[in-house]
């Protein structure tokens, strides 16, 4: 079965950086188009930033200049390089394509 496992979180202090991994099994990413979602307690999931199976990236007005994401295709793997957090970045994040169930997802969590 296709699934997508996301890790690379942790606690952070506000100004420092994570990077985020998803890892394909059973599945190429670099077939899909592939996002980075966020859900916040008491909040929607939403999506945080997305790349395309050309490379093309998208991302939400609030994480923009700030967070990066990339695929490495040799690994199987799409990255969520994130600088500059803030206690507001504080979610789950999850990565998701078309096919793919909703993972566990990984918290971060950004607090001094």
């Amino acid at each position: 079965q296709a699934q997508l496992a996301e890790s690379g979180g942790g606690l952070v202090q506000p100004g420092g950086s994570l990077r985020l991994s998803c890892l394909g099994s059973g599945l190429r990413l670099d077939y899909y188009v592939i996002g980075w979602y966020r859900q916040a307690p008491g909040k929607e999931r939403e999506l945080v930033a997305g790349i395309s199976a050309g490379g093309a990236t998208t991302y939400a007005t609030s994480v923009k200049g700030r967070f990066t994401i990339s695929r490495e295709n040799d690994k199987n793997t799409v990255y969520l390089q994130m600088n500059s957090l803030k206690p507001e970045d504080t979610a789950v994040y999850y990565c998701k394509n078309s096919i793919s169930p909703w993972g566990q997802g990984t918290q971060v969590t950004v607090s001094s």
